[in-house]
Parts: C-alpha cells; structure tokens; sequence
C-alpha cells in the first residue's frame, strides 16, 4: 500500500503522539502511585521514549513532509499542524538528542529529589539538581535564541507571543494594586474567623465532595480519575483519559476541596478539545496560560462566589463533620474569602495569589540572568516573600522547596498563572455578555457556563495561538484591569471599605 505525504505526515505525528501518552502516563503513575526504588529505572525509560520523541521531531523525513504539504495545503488543521510541526522541528533540532535525553531523564530524577528534599526541609540536598537543571535551561535559551532577553526563550515554551517587555509593564502594575488592596483589607474592621473551617475532616468525606462538585462541573468520570499526590496536577493522556489529582489536608477541608476544582478546570479544557485533534500536536490546551485560565476561573470566579456557596453549602454540610452545620453561611462565606498572606501558593487566597508569582517570577528570571545562584535562593525567597506578603518562612520547605516546578526543569512557567488569572477576568467579563453566570451558579446548573467555554475555547485545542483566542474571544488583548476590578469590586463588598 502506498501513502501519499499528508497521510506520511499524520502517521509520523501520531506515532509521536503515542510515546508521548506513554510518557504521560508513566509521569502520572511516578507522581501517585510508583514505589520509590522504581524512580531511577522508570526515569531512564522516560529519557528513552522522550529521545525517540525528539528523533520524530528533527528528522529529515518530517522536514520534507512539511516543506511538500505547506504548498498546497488548505485545510485549516493541516496548516495549524504543519505550523506547530514546522516551529517544533526548528525548536527541538537545535537542542542535540542526545544533550536532550540527558536533561530528561536528570529531569525525573531531580523531582523526585525534591520530593525527599521537601519531605526532609533540606534545601542543600537539592541544590546541585537544580543548579544542573538551571544551567541545561541557560544552554536551551542560548541554541534557541532571542531578541531582547534570554528569559524570552523559555517563555516561549509555555506562552507564545508575551515577552519580558510586556511582563515588566504588567505585573509591576498588577503588584502594585494588590498591594493597595491588601492594605485597604488589613484595615478593614471585618475580621472572618478561619478556625470555623479548620479541624478533623476525614479524608474520605472531602474526597466524596469533591468528585459531586465535579460531576457539577461536567467532568466526565468515565474519561478521566482523581487521585491523590503531593503536588495537585492534572494530565491529559488524551481527550478520552484525562486525570485529575488532589492533596488532602484533613486539618483543612479547602486545600483538596478549591485544588480539585482548580485541575477539574484544567481537565475540562482537555476533555472537551475536539477529538478530530487526536493524535495531533493540537490536541491540547494552546497554552499554560489559557490553560490556568481555565483552571482559576472555575476555583475562584465560580467556586469562591457566594453565589455558588449559596447553592452548594447544604451539599457541603451533607459531607462535612456535624459542627459545621453549627456554621451560618454568612460565617462560612466570610471565611472562605479570608484574604490573608500566607505561605502557600496553592492555599494562597484570591487576592495576594499573583503576589506569590511576582516572588517566583523575579527569581527565576535572575537565575537564567546569571544574576544571582541557586545557593542564594532560600534567603532570596524569604527576603521577596517579607516585600510582598509580609510573611517568611519557617522552613524551606514551606519556602523555596514548595513547588514542583524548578525540580520538573520548567523554567518560564510560572509568570502563565498570573497571566491566566488575568484572561480569566477577561474571559468572565465576556461570559457575562452571554450568560447570566451568576443566575447559573446559584442554580447550580454549570451547563451553560461548560458549554460557552468549550464553544469559544476549549474545542480548538492548539488551532489557535493564546493571544490570537484571547482577543477573539474577549476583544481586546492583554488587560489586567478586569482583574483588578473584579477583585475590588468583590472584596470592598466582603471588607466593607
């Protein structure tokens, strides 16, 4: 049987595809379920599989297939796919195979030394992984090159098209409202009272809450699964399996509760791309930042609403221990919404959580600068999370050590949930042109508000590129002043200032 070049092309992009589902799914099972002593095998066979990922990607049979089929191509998929074919095959040639295999598999393993180092507060045990890990980024910024800033290369990776330049006029921007706000809020007179939520709530109870809230959200249980890790993630093996994780707290019901809703948003974009994409590059979410807009939508503009609460808060009381019925919604509400600086990114409250990204993002920038080194961190940190929030940490593992995502080499990614948290102010503010979100919530029929967003977002996976659906869907660009609005508008009404 003979193929002709399209069919050549889709069959190449397919077997990629599939080592890298497998992949997914292997770093699904180290994350939650795979014994310790397994960590060092199962990385070396992910450096394996991801090398033969890279061999698909730079091979000269893909390079021909691309140059035949773009000069005649003219279905919409095609060209989407020989688009990101074409950039990735630029991208991954100038990284050799075999420098790539190394910092996949050094990758792997140096999660999982974070996790030990985490577990242990030994920041020091850490450190040579994450200098390794820093210097393989340097490396990958410099083959791939940039305009303007070496930190524009990784950025790349995660959200297309923004630049240092546009970040520096933003966030500074963003930084200093927040700032303002929080002040306003610390001399408010409305004081919530955060212990009502605290106490024994077992495991099992949150964990049965949180799949029904799911199940409310249109997440399909038969193509996908929540399970439990230490660092919440979601994963999208592909539009038929997509599985979400939690982390459960049983001192405090809202690290599980808000943290599966958070990658539920994450799951629904993933499960509901359209499935003519698979087997695709396309098939997946066009960006981290989209991404976390999907995924902050859902956990703040949704679930933290009082119109939610009002629907959902005798479901909740079904669940929890009997001295929350003792709790008035007024109370509950309240405290929900505490906004109060604390450690935590992933526990952080609405208002102060793009603080903890200013802090991330200012670090990791100097390190690909060269301007500070990974031994400075811990201190850096404290010093940046004291500006910002007014607190320092106790330990590096409630500091520095905190996230996965240094230890999974992804450096440029954290800036993407500030700017999510900003689209998903403007997707919100666009929502509610056509839908009556809030009637919605408070019914607790979230079908609507799935069905606009798989409509003008979801469906199209990587057809189109972040800043290009942002504008498309919103009107506008980049604008951070829906969030701030939002957040002044909800919070002078909480703190009554």
């Amino acid at each position: 049987m003979s193929f002709s070049t399209e069919q050549k092309f889709w069959n190449l992009l397919k077997e990629q595809s599939s080592y890298e589902e497998a992949i997914g799914l292997m770093a699904w099972d180290m994350r939650t379920k795979a014994p310790k002593k397994g960590v060092e095998n199962r990385s070396e066979v992910i450096g394996v599989l991801s090398q033969k990922v890279h061999e698909i990607q730079t091979c000269n049979e893909i390079k021909l297939y691309i140059d035949e089929l773009k000069k005649t191509a003219s279905d919409p998929k095609l060209i989407a796919a020989l688009r990101e074919a074409e950039e990735t095959y630029h991208r991954t040639n100038k990284i050799p195979t075999q420098l790539y295999k190394e910092f996949v598999t050094l990758q792997t393993t140096a999660e999982s030394k974070w996790a030990e180092a985490k577990e242990n507060n030994d920041f020091e045990s850490f450190q040579p992984y994450l200098e390794e890990l820093v210097r393989y980024n340097r490396e990958f910024a410099e083959l791939w090159g940039y305009e303007d800033h070496i930190y524009d290369a990784l950025l790349h990776n995660y959200e297309p098209g923004v630049t240092v330049k546009q970040l520096d006029q933003v966030f500074p921007k963003v930084r200093d409202e927040l700032a303002a706000l929080l002040t306003k809020i610390q001399e408010s007179e409305v004081s919530p009272d955060p212990a009502i939520l605290q106490g024994h709530f077992p495991k099992h109870l949150q964990e049965a809450f949180s799949e029904e809230i799911l199940k409310r959200m249109s997440y399909d249980f038969d193509a996908g699964r929540l399970d439990e890790t230490i660092h919440p993630f979601a994963i999208g093996l592909n539009t038929n399996d997509v599985r979400v994780t939690t982390k459960y707290d049983e001192r405090d019901f809202r690290t599980a509760v808000f943290g599966t809703i958070h990658e539920g948003g994450h799951a629904l974009y993933e499960q509901n791309i359209d499935p003519d994409l698979s087997f695709t590059p396309l098939a997946t979410g066009t960006s981290m930042g989209i991404h976390e807009s999907q995924s902050l939508f859902w956990e703040n503009f949704i679930a933290r609403s009082r119109e939610f609460w009002e629907n959902h808060y005798s479901l909740f009381q079904s669940h929890a221990p009997d001295r929350f019925k003792q709790v008035s919604f007024d109370d509950f509400f309240l405290a929900v919404n505490e906004v109060k600086p604390s450690l935590i990114r992933i526990e952080a409250d609405e208002l102060t959580y793009c603080l903890h990204i200013m802090v991330r993002y200012e670090l990791e920038k100097a390190l690909i600068n060269g301007e500070i080194e990974v031994k400075q961190l811990p201190e850096l940190w404290n010093e940046k999370m004291k500006t910002y929030l007014g607190v320092v940490p106790d330990s590096d593992s409630t500091g520095v050590l905190q996230d996965i995502h240094w230890a999974g080499g992804d450096f440029g990614y954290f800036p993407s949930y500030a700017l999510g948290y900003m689209y998903a102010a403007q997707f919100d503010s666009a929502m509610r042109k056509d839908v009556n979100v809030s009637a919605a919530v408070r019914s607790g029929d979230f079908q609507l508000i799935k069905n606009w967003l798989s409509n003008r977002i979801h469906q199209y996976g990587k057809m189109k590129k972040p800043l290009d659906i942002l504008e498309e869907v919103t009107g506008e660009g980049l604008n951070p002043n829906d969030l701030v609005n939002y957040l002044r508008n909800k919070y002078k009404h909480i703190y009554r200032f």
